[in-house]
């Protein structure tokens, strides 16, 4: 899940949140709005949008034993199912049809009005109007810029599969916090409760494609649980969907002050239960300081939004202190002068137990690091072979966590959507993890893929990815401006399957185009890619289908890891 990555009114959005507050108690969505996917039914494929892609798509390997594909390492197709269950519009599939899945939320129908959150983080006002009209006409969602309006749909997932797309990350995603500050829900705000439902649903999902495909285990889309299943599920030509978690306090483990409100014994349990729900990835933190680790400042007016969620979850804002190194995290605002000025006081009244949202000049550093629990999580995800996202951690909690990772030899470790710091790379790169892009503009994921690839470890073989987040708050690429590479034309040969044909992507009555409506679904993902082929050359596709193997050959190191031998 990905910070609102643009600045905002402060004083519209600390309105927005209050308003939000106050209406939280009270309001409850109609039962008619929140019900779930209908009862299975025989799935009918005619009744399904077209993928715009044609030709077959490539199975098997390469000569030298390989497979080829992209990967993304990071999205959240189940959204829909968190933060109470009201925020997101629409959901990946429905077994009603594409007209019962994709339509928007009951509270933005007339004209997208008292859609506050929407406006909030697509226009920076929660003042605002859209057309709510989802299938067929699609005027204005989903849109690259529209954060509330599912992305995820099967068949814009299928489009992507077909390109060549071989490994799909999703993230079972909830945060406690903005649950309960969204007045409408109809699920609970407890995270665990939720990762379990878009477990659920990630099932469901897949029987209603292998419905669509002739019967189970006949679909495109494969839940698998170790790299093995995957390698086999990808030689066959299907798409390997691999769960991880992305939440806010795993296994309940929230701070409260200096405590924290989770044991050891609850720990092993909550790791203990994911592994048993297939999930192979997961992150200790994420958004807020918990009991495990500190985390990455969000910048700018996104920043102080949710330091006030971390605030309200812990009863403290962000602390920073002086940076050891070169190191340092985002910077956070409200900070300069005033926070200069009061960098003694502040100090102690930190060391008091309170805290003032006003910060000195940057560098930043978040005071909180990896703690003794969150040393007792890392380990346990050792031991039972879990792959560590080092994303979201504070730079004093990533530099522990890679010390610990290096003592142990784990290559299990990845960076998957832009979000470590940067000089971090070369030591992920040496334990044999890998990195990937968040879903940047076409011509900024370039400049970052060539960063990275700079860091590499040449002892090893090179893979790179792409961390959409689709669904996780923040933009999907928007288009790139004209002039350089051009236009993409169409139709176009996939960069990574020369086999497969693509058009515009049609839906209902609305047909898309990378150049003038960036990447506005998941369907977009190979016209984007193709547009940077424009940028790049060969040289970037190239390592994108390796992905899918570069991710299958750490995945696979890290369940050979041998442990850490103290559990």
């Amino acid at each position: 899940m990905s910070a609102i990555r643009r600045p905002l009114p402060l004083v519209l959005l600390f309105a927005a949140l209050l308003l939000a507050a106050l209406l939280t108690a009270p309001l409850s969505a109609p039962a008619t709005a929140a019900a779930p996917p209908g009862p299975a039914t025989t799935a009918d494929r005619t009744s399904e949008p077209d993928t715009g892609a044609t030709g077959v798509p490539f199975t098997g390997t390469t000569p030298d034993g390989e497979v080829r594909g992209y990967i993304d390492a990071h999205t959240h197709v189940m959204a829909y199912e968190a933060f109470g269950g009201m925020l997101f519009c629409g959901r990946p599939y429905d077994e009603r049809g594409v007209e019962a899945a994709l339509r928007d939320c009951f509270d933005h129908q007339g004209n997208g009005a008292l859609a506050w959150f929407e406006n909030l983080t697509r226009h920076g006002t929660p003042l605002g109007t859209h057309d709510p009209v989802g299938w067929p006409t699609f005027k204005d969602w989903p849109a690259w810029d529209s954060r509330t309006h599912v992305q995820t749909y099967h068949t814009w997932l299928e489009r992507s599969w077909r390109a060549g797309q071989r490994i799909l990350v999703n993230h079972l995603v909830a945060n406690r916090q903005l649950c309960e500050i969204y007045p409408l829900k109809r699920n609970s705000c407890d995270e665990m409760e939720i990762v379990r439902l878009q477990a659920r649903r990630m099932a469901q999902m897949q029987d209603y494609i292998d419905r669509l495909h002739g019967g189970p285990g006949k679909g495109w889309f494969r839940i698998v649980r170790d790299s093995a299943e995957a390698r086999r599920v990808i030689e066959s030509g299907r798409l390997a969907v691999v769960l991880g978690v992305e939440v806010s306090e795993p296994f309940g483990c929230r701070k409260i002050g200096d405590r924290a409100a989770c044991t050891r014994e609850q720990i092993d349990r909550g790791l203990d239960e994911m592994k048993d729900l297939g999930v192979s990835s997961m992150y200790l933190c994420h958004k807020f300081d918990n009991a495990l680790c500190g985390v990455r400042f969000d910048s700018d007016a996104t920043g102080v939004v949710v330091n006030l969620g971390n605030f309200l979850g812990t009863g403290r804002f962000w602390q920073v202190e002086p940076c050891t190194g070169p190191e340092h995290d985002n910077e956070i605002q409200p900070s300069g002068v005033l926070g200069d000025l009061l960098r003694g006081p502040l100090s102690g009244l930190g060391l008091a137990g309170l805290t003032l949202p006003v910060y000195p000049s940057p560098p930043h550093c978040n005071v909180h690091g990896l703690t003794e629990l969150g040393e007792y999580a890392l380990k346990g995800m050792i031991d039972r072979n879990m792959i560590v996202e080092i994303d979201h951690m504070s730079v004093k909690a990533a530099r522990r966590t890679l010390e610990i990772l290096e003592e142990y030899r784990y290559p299990g470790v990845i960076s998957s959507h832009s979000w470590m710091e940067p000089s971090y790379a070369r030591r992920v790169y040496r334990l044999g993890g890998m990195i990937t892009s968040y879903g940047h503009r076409a011509d900024r994921f370039v400049e970052e893929w060539r960063a990275n690839k700079a860091n590499r470890d040449p002892s090893r073989p090179f893979g790179y990815g792409y961390g959409l987040d689709a669904n996780g708050m923040g933009a999907l690429p928007p288009p790139r401006p004209e002039g350089g590479a051009g236009k993409l034309r169409y139709p176009f040969t996939s960069p990574i399957d020369p086999g497969v044909t693509l058009d515009r992507q049609r839906t209902g009555r609305r047909t898309w185009d990378v150049n003038t409506d960036g990447v506005a679904n998941y369907g977009l993902v190979p016209d984007w890619i193709a547009d940077m082929r424009a940028i790049a050359g060969p040289e970037l596709t190239e390592d994108l289908a390796r992905g899918a193997e570069t991710y299958l050959q750490m995945w696979r190191r890290t369940e050979q890891a041998p442990g850490t031998g103290t559990g």
